[in-house]
């Protein structure tokens, strides 16, 4: 055994013998840690998710969503669901998850007026409850989601489902007085606490008029397509509420 003191040099061989063993033990230690990289998982992915928590499909990223249902006294289900979300993604990487998750719900898409481009896109679905659309549009780094259902048998409970290429249009007073609708060279006169009534369109840009007694007359422009059910209502106060989109 040799015993080394300060300022001795230890003899050559062991040395040689020492620096093998440091070599072989940092080709262990990197061998190690090489394969204990590659199976550890990603930190961050960049392939889209469907969140289980959302009503409509949408990714659980996001820096924005929102979702609102248009509903009828009576009927439990919504006439019309609407998804808002803005996602941290490729545009392509956004469509082709809403490809993907609305396919496995038994959407179908429909050829007819599609528009795919690099900044925006535009879709037409036909899903198991009614009529769908899909939109997206790019914004900076994100890509904005407007996602529609339609619930056709809940529209044709609340009879407001539009004749095959019409539109249909819900006029109702609740206020304490009488209201008068001209639209479409027509003039509709509710009195109070009269039930609402349905006027059948053919799509286009409509100018209209609603008028209560001891106030000024509200005009508005309101443009409807084919298969859209819209609603103008009086309010208690007598004031004209924006139009709704029932269906």
């Amino acid at each position: 055994m040799t015993t080394l003191r300060h300022g001795a040099q230890a003899p050559a061989r062991w040395q040689l013998f020492a620096c093998g063993l440091a070599l072989l033990a940092s080709c262990l230690l990197a061998a190690s840690a090489g394969a204990l990289v590659s199976n550890l998982p990603p930190l961050f992915s960049a392939a889209l998710t469907p969140d289980p928590a959302a009503r409509l499909p949408a990714p659980t990223r996001y820096l924005y969503r929102g979702t609102h249902t248009t509903v009828m006294p009576g009927i439990e289900a919504p006439l019309r669901t609407r998804l808002e979300t803005t996602v941290p993604a490729e545009l392509g990487d956004v469509l082709t998850f809403y490809r993907t998750e609305l396919g496995k719900l038994g959407w179908q898409e429909k050829p007819d007026g599609a528009v795919i481009a690099a900044d925006h896109a535009q879709l037409a679905f036909a899903s198991p409850l009614g009529p769908a659309a899909l939109e997206l549009a790019r914004k900076g780094g994100s890509t904005s989601v407007h996602l529609v259902q339609k619930n056709a048998e809940a529209a044709t409970r609340a009879n407001v489902l539009p004749e095959p290429d019409q539109a249909k249009l819900v006029f109702s007073n609740i206020s304490g007085t009488d209201a008068v609708l001209t639209i479409d060279a027509r003039t509709v006169r509710r009195t109070a606490g009269a039930h609402a009534v349905s006027l059948d369109l053919a799509p286009g840009r409509y100018s209209y008029e609603l008028r209560v007694p001891d106030r000024s007359a509200t005009t508005n422009v309101l443009t409807i397509a084919a298969g859209d059910a819209w609603e103008l209502t009086v309010g208690r106060d007598g004031d004209a509420w924006p139009p709704l989109q029932l269906y």
